[in-house]
């Protein structure tokens, strides 16, 4: 027990030199991450410009930052320093600095032999190279060499790091992929070039929803997209969730569950406050600000869902809108060549005749369908009249498409609504044929840009046919067989 007491008895505590080359390799999934942490170093350094130069077995990284003097040099190489924790804040810009743990730099050993920084910072120039086979033969030498320049070697301040021997060739596009979603190069003053060009924010088209949530540890920012379908395979879909400008993870929030349309689903989300992993790849889940992070996004996560649902019906509807209209002249035409068939009797002779009418996305009070009466090219118009009688309207919802088709003074008014998946596909109640958009057999043909037209047409032709003599089916077949077959033997 004595011997445990006296002070002057130590375990030392000792690290295999060969650990430090390895932690590249352990640290980072992925071994490209490398040029990420240099541009960002940068970044923090006040550069404003950072051009990657890249070559058959090594990639140049240089910046117009402030450079080191020698004691940033050795700050530089010095593993886990507090550095960047201890003055979060870049001198010259204001900048937040993303750097923390000054290991970064270490994943650039995970791929190449030879390490080698230049830096300038007034008449301090100086070069050191980090060997990797030369630092793990030297046992006991924990130093790198250190060359000092003349103050003329390089003309401005700032730093260049020099990777070469690279065992691997990395694709330019990959770097620039890379960059843009890891450096903060929407940040004023700042610039990346790939092999001297301009690496430019990705930039996406659709319905941006801005969002900023207040939280106890700090404010979410950043701005959702719903992008149209045709863009959908362009990129991934989820949220970029941000700290300090850079992309540490992408979530879903849940999306997942959501169906098809979460496929539509892009977006940015800022949140400094939270808690990052070493690697930057990921968060430190059960802290308490990423459980508040969370609580607040799934908030967020559900307005947008809303939202999209939304989008989609009005979106639906304008297509259902075309397509009836298109069904409607098709169906008119074919009454008119054939007025034996239709259930309101011949057409008037040297009379004005309206045509397949305008949509119209919700009833009017009272339960009267609106919208306005058109004919089909080449028809004459008479102004619209009063409805002597209203038609018997079941309750519709907000997202109902209206026409009518009119023969005269007589005709039907055709309304696609939603009534259950359970729900008939189509019935009628006096002069309204009610479409029901929700029934599978109306989903599985509408997705279809050949067959919705027909399908509308069929449904339609089916109630017309059986108006003219409901208690004989199979006449009724019959006629509609002839409406549909004069509907689409020739083009509108």
């Amino acid at each position: 027990m004595g011997d445990i007491e006296n002070p002057q008895n130590f375990i030392p505590v000792t690290i295999d030199k060969s650990h430090i080359t390895t932690i590249g390799e352990r640290l980072y999934a992925e071994s490209i991450e490398f040029v990420r942490e240099l541009a960002n170093n940068a970044y923090d350094a006040d550069a404003t410009l950072v051009n990657v130069i890249t070559g058959d077995d090594s990639i140049e990284v240089r910046d117009n930052g402030g450079g080191m003097d020698l004691q940033g040099l050795k700050q530089y190489f010095n593993i886990g320093s507090q550095n960047k924790l201890n003055a979060p804040k870049s001198p010259v810009h204001g900048r937040d600095r993303i750097g923390m743990f000054g290991i970064g730099k270490f994943a650039s050993l995970s791929v190449c032999k030879r390490f080698e920084v230049l830096t300038k910072k007034g008449d301090f120039v100086a070069r050191v190279v980090f060997d990797k086979e030369n630092w793990e033969n030297g046992k006991n030498e924990w130093r790198l060499p250190l060359e000092l320049l003349p103050p003329d070697f390089r003309k401005e301040d700032g730093t260049t790091v020099i990777l070469s021997g690279i065992d691997k060739r990395f694709d330019p596009k990959d770097i620039e992929g890379k960059i843009v979603e890891g450096t903060p190069i929407k940040a004023p003053h700042f610039k990346v070039k790939i092999n001297n060009i301009t690496v430019t924010p990705k930039s996406l088209s659709g319905h941006k929803i801005p969002i900023l949530e207040g939280t106890a540890f700090g404010v979410i920012s950043g701005e959702i997209i719903i992008v149209a379908e045709s863009a959908i395979l362009s990129t991934e879909p989820g949220i970029e969730v941000k700290v300090k400008q850079v992309t540490v993870k992408r979530e879903l929030f849940g999306m997942e569950t959501w169906g098809k349309i979460f496929t539509r689903v892009r977006g940015e989300i800022n949140a400094d406050f939270l808690p990052i992993t070493s690697d930057r790849t990921g968060f430190l889940r059960d802290s308490d600000e990423y459980r508040e992070f969370q609580r607040a996004m799934l908030v967020v996560m559900e307005g947008i869902k809303s939202y999209i649902h939304k989008l989609t019906t009005k979106t639906e509807g304008r297509k259902i809108s075309r397509v009836l209209k298109e069904a409607l002249q098709r169906i008119y035409k074919a009454l008119a060549a054939n007025p034996d068939l239709s259930p309101f009797g011949a057409f008037p002779v040297g009379e004005k005749t309206k045509g397949p009418g305008s949509p119209a996305m919700t009833s009017e009070p009272g339960g009267e369908p609106s919208g306005q009466n058109v004919t089909p090219e080449g028809m004459q118009v008479e102004p619209p009249k009063k409805r002597k009688k209203k038609p018997k309207v079941k309750s519709l919802t907000p997202n109902a498409i209206i026409k009518k088709i009119k023969f005269g003074d007589t005709g039907v008014s055709c309304v696609v609504d939603s009534f259950g998946e359970n729900g008939p596909e189509v019935f009628t109640e006096e002069t309204t044929i009610y479409l029901n958009r929700d029934h599978p057999l109306y989903k599985r043909e509408s997705s279809k840009p050949d067959t919705h037209t027909l399908n509308l047409a069929r449904l339609i032709t089916q109630e017309i046919a059986l108006m003219k003599d409901p208690r004989n089916p199979r006449q009724a077949f019959d006629r509609q067989s002839k409406l549909l077959r004069d509907a689409f033997i020739d083009g509108v």
